[in-house]
């Protein structure tokens, strides 16, 4: 059997979600939507934070050697800014139910036998 398709929202819909939470006319949800997407363009170098969501950063790559997967050549893949985001902990536990799940423990450690 095949897994039900997700559907996510489109900016339709979140601008109608928006207007209709905040009584607002979809012209002006759509305006506040994109004016929110410019601001997180222009700040993201410095850091731009939802709060409740999370938090758009750049971070530096490092130079590093790859290999082309066709001829199994090594390749220098070149140091580059990559954006990134990071979920908040309010985001996380709204969208986990309560807390992340734990990482798993490592296991104890075998005492020597005496002799």
């Amino acid at each position: 059997m095949a897994k039900a398709a997700v559907k996510q929202m489109t900016k339709a819909a979140i601008i109608e979600h928006l207007a209709s939470e905040n009584e607002l006319t979809k012209k002006q949800a759509t305006a506040v939507l994109d004016s929110l997407v410019n601001l997180a363009y222009k700040e993201a170098k410095k850091g731009f934070t939802i709060p409740g969501l999370g938090k758009l950063v750049c971070s530096a790559r490092k130079a590093r050697m790859g290999r082309n997967p066709q001829t199994g050549e090594a390749i220098k893949i070149a140091a580059r800014t990559v954006v990134r985001f990071r979920v908040g902990k309010q985001a996380k536990d709204a969208i986990l139910g309560g807390k992340a799940p734990a990482k798993k423990a490592a296991a104890p450690k075998k005492k020597a036998a005496k002799r």
